[in-house]
């Protein structure tokens, strides 16, 4: 979702040699999705991919986000749509796309656990799995109701290990729980790891000046247990080159560069931000339904990394499915029962201000 982009179109000439540099570092996963790009990303994965390499040289991923569609048949018609664009007779890993919230709904209203089980049956997907944006309690029960998926999805980094909306540790410990392998996304928290604020890049650059940053996110997704693959959104030819060469004869981190890690987490908490532990004590009695925590979250991207369109691109996807920040009616019910005694009202008038604009591309 992330590819480098000439103008409106696929930067298809980098994206070969990014391919390329991939592959030859003995890397076969690729991973897109029915939404991503309109439909771009699917076809550059046939022009830099399926058309010049062999097809059991390489590892389609895609997905089927079925909560923007309105009928069961137009959610089942997203495969068929993904092979032509990829040009591939199966897809090696289908993925139900970013459940959770209100949007796992639409999923079981249109049947579609038992489709992708028929897709398997019928050699079209080899393997299913789901992505989810959730708490590790709603990852549980997915998993509980549905052990015939194989693999599961969802973000997991070294800021969101213990952080109260990703919950990024127990959902590790879930999957790990019903034995589940694990695709991390967002082991960069979309970028925002490689340009972290000074005092975090000061303790990384402080215990290994010549390491790029992008390595220590990507070496703690990997290293952590049961972990099938790491995903990273790669936009250039020069961070295909670094992230290849920091996972090729990949070793896991010591207990010193863990310590480092651990550093650079304390210095990211020193920062100023919203101080949610999303205990969800406000979600329960609010009239609008909207999700704070999560909205929260979201803006605490800017706070602590100042990166603005990553702050409304997390908050388009945490309120596809409840009420916006401007929603709030200010009738002061969350604000009775937060334990933090945080100002919701104020900060979520602040806050549909700075986010209640367009954002492309969810997951």
């Amino acid at each position: 979702m992330r590819l480098p982009m000439i103008g409106h179109e696929a930067d298809i000439e980098q994206i070969k040699e990014m391919v390329d540099v991939f592959m030859a570092g003995g890397f076969s996963y690729f991973d897109s999705s029915w939404a991503y790009m309109d439909g771009k990303s699917e076809e550059a994965m046939k022009t830099a991919v399926v058309d010049r390499y062999p097809r059991e040289s390489f590892q389609i991923a895609t997905k089927c986000p079925v909560f923007v569609v309105k009928t069961a048949q137009e959610a089942r018609d997203m495969i068929w749509t993904s092979l032509k664009r990829i040009g591939v007779d199966y897809i090696d890993y289908y993925l139900l796309h970013n459940l959770g919230g209100g949007r796992t709904k639409s999923f079981d209203d249109f049947g579609m656990w038992d489709y992708v089980k028929e897709l398997k049956e019928k050699g079209v997907a080899r393997h299913i799995g789901f992505s989810i944006h959730d708490t590790a309690q709603a990852l549980d029960k997915l998993l509980t109701e549905h052990p015939e998926m194989e693999f599961v999805q969802f973000q997991l980094n070294y800021d969101d290990w213990e952080n109260p909306a990703i919950q990024a540790r127990k959902c590790h410990e879930t999957a790990m729980r019903h034995q589940k392998p694990i695709v991390v996304m967002e082991p960069l928290k979309g970028g925002l790891l490689t340009n972290p604020p000074d005092s975090v890049r000061a303790v990384f650059e402080n215990a290994a000046p010549h390491v790029s940053l992008a390595s220590w996110g990507l070496r703690y997704a990997a290293s952590q247990e049961n972990i099938m693959t790491v995903l990273s959104g790669m936009s250039t030819i020069g961070q295909m080159r670094d992230n290849v060469s920091c996972m090729t004869d990949f070793q896991p981190l010591n207990r010193d560069e863990l310590l480092v890690i651990e550093k650079a987490r304390e210095a990211i908490g020193k920062i100023r931000n919203i101080p949610c532990t999303a205990c969800q004590y406000c979600v329960e009695g609010c009239p609008r339904h909207i999700p704070i925590p999560k909205i929260f979250g979201a803006y605490n991207r800017k706070l602590v990394y100042d990166d603005l369109p990553a702050a409304r691109l997390q908050y388009a996807v945490e309120v596809l499915s409840g009420g916006k920040a401007s929603d709030c009616a200010a009738c002061g019910k969350c604000e009775q029962v937060c334990p933090q005694h945080i100002g919701v009202a104020e900060h979520l008038k602040m806050i549909g201000q700075e986010l209640d604009a367009p954002a492309s591309n969810v997951d």
